[in-house]
Order: structure tokens, then C-alpha cells, then sequence
């Protein structure tokens, strides 16, 4: 009736052998379930860190584009450039249209508020440094409520962005006291003869040791909150992020202009 100590061992070890081969049949399939699953979540980590820096980049360029298109455009035709905000909102709606590109209608969105903003200082105001802040922050309402859609988030925070930087850059030619070459240049702008020494003095007044380090504790100020909107995982963050650090681009591209004459 008792079984041997013999018996009961050969029967144990009989036992673990049928167990061992469903044991690696199933972590065979534990880790072929997970290989996929591994693999799908470091592809989407990928794509969504390489649009968090296309969305950085647009952002950036499109700060940059009033110095090269808008500039130019609004001061010998300022209503054609308004009436060119239209064209914008309007491709906004288009790309907002598809999920696959409402992020980009988003983000041209925010761009037509800047460019509509831009188009009515420039066009008629560009002689008193004083109003421009304010007429670049007449879209700040719809900016603000913006950044509470999901579907205007991203062009809220570029708007916010670039209106940021343009108050900082504003900011350092009142403590600068570059506003009176302001205006002086806007009165001879289409004159290069009378515009030069104009120029020349302010950059003077940029190369003081007031101005040099004014200069760097605003530029470190844009580096430092535009680095950090980049550590969010948002886009709309990325896009806040390359409009404040384009502001650094566009001032040494006016810097440039200046000490080459």
C-alpha cells in the first residue's frame, strides 16, 4: 500500500520532465508576444521624437519668414500682405480638415495670427517702436483661448511664442536706447546712404558694455525657456519652444545687416 522512496522519486522526475517542455513553449510565447510590442513602442517613440523636431523646425522658419517675404511685402504693399492673411487661414482650415495634418493647420493657424499682427504694425505703425509690442498682442485673446483646444493648442502656444520673443527683443531696445534709431531708420528706410550711419551708431550703442551685457542676459533668458519647452513631450511645446529661440535667429540676422552696413 506505501509506495517505495524509490518509486515516489522516479515518479517526481517524471513529472518535472513532462512539465520543463510547456514551460519553455510558454515563455517562448511570452517573449514572441512581447518582441512585437517591444518593437511597435520604440517605433512610435521614434516618430514622435522626430515630429516633436519638424514641428520645432516649422516653428522655427515661420518666425523667420515676416525678415524675408512680409518685410519687404508690407511696406510697399501693406494690403495685399492683409488680405494674404486670408490665404492663410484658409489653408489652416484645409489641413485641419484631415486628422493626419491638423497639427499643421494648427500651426499655420497661429502663424496667420502673427502675420495679420505683423501686417498692421509694419504696414502703418512700424514709426513708433512704442505700439509695437501692443499691436503684436491684439491676437493674444484668441491665442489664449487657443491653447485650451486640442485642435488650435499648437498654434496658440507658437503665437504665444513668438509674441514672447518679440517683447524680449523690444525689451532690450528700450534698455539699449536703440527706440531713437528706430524710428530715424524707419524715416529713411528706402534711403541706404542715410540709412548707414544710422545703423552705425546703433550698433555703437549695441557694443557697450550696457548693451553687450543686456544682450546676454535676455539671449540666455530666450535659451533657457525655449530649451525648456522642448523637454515636454507635447507639440505644442516644441512649437512655443522654436518661435522663442527663432527670435535669437532673427536679432542676429538684424545684428548681421547691421555691422555689415
Amino acid at each position: 500500500m506505501f509506495l517505495s522512496p524509490d518509486r515516489v522519486e522516479l515518479e517526481e522526475r517524471s513529472l518535472e520532465r513532462t512539465r520543463s517542455p510547456v514551460q519553455e513553449i510558454s515563455l517562448t510565447a511570452n517573449i514572441t508576444s512581447a518582441l512585437p510590442e517591444y518593437l511597435s513602442k520604440n517605433l512610435l517613440s521614434k516618430a514622435s521624437f522626430l515630429q516633436n523636431w519638424l514641428v520645432w523646425l516649422a516653428a522655427l522658419f515661420l518666425v523667420s519668414v515676416p525678415v524675408f517675404f512680409e518685410a519687404p511685402l508690407v511696406r510697399y504693399a501693406p494690403w495685399l500682405s492683409l488680405i494674404c492673411t486670408v490665404g492663410w487661414l484658409a489653408i489652416a482650415k484645409q489641413l485641419r480638415i484631415e486628422s493626419k495634418t491638423q497639427m499643421w493647420g494648427s500651426l499655420i493657424w497661429g502663424f496667420s495670427l502673427t502675420w495679420l499682427c505683423g501686417c498692421l504694425y509694419w504696414g502703418w505703425l512700424r514709426w513708433e517702436p512704442a505700439y509695437h509690442v501692443l499691436m503684436e498682442a491684439l491676437a493674444l485673446p484668441w491665442a489664449i483661448w487657443a491653447t485650451r483646444q486640442d485642435s488650435h493648442r499648437v498654434g496658440g502656444l507658437f503665437y504665444i511664442g513668438s509674441l514672447f520673443g518679440t517683447a524680449i527683443t523690444d525689451l532690450y531696445f528700450y534698455i539699449a536706447h536703440l527706440f531713437p534709431s528706430w524710428k530715424a531708420l524707419m524715416q529713411v528706410e528706402s534711403n541706404i546712404s542715410l540709412a548707414q550711419p544710422i545703423l552705425k551708431n546703433a550698433l555703437t550703442l549695441v557694443e557697450t558694455p550696457w548693451g553687450m551685457t543686456w544682450a546676454c542676459i535676455l539671449a540666455a533668458l530666450l535659451l533657457i525657456i525655449g530649451n525648456k519647452a522642448m523637454r515636454s513631450p507635447n507639440l505644442a511645446y516644441w512649437a512655443f519652444g522654436g518661435a522663442v529661440l527663432g527670435t535669437i535667429f532673427v536679432d542676429l540676422l538684424f545684428f548681421s545687416v547691421a555691422v555689415l552696413g
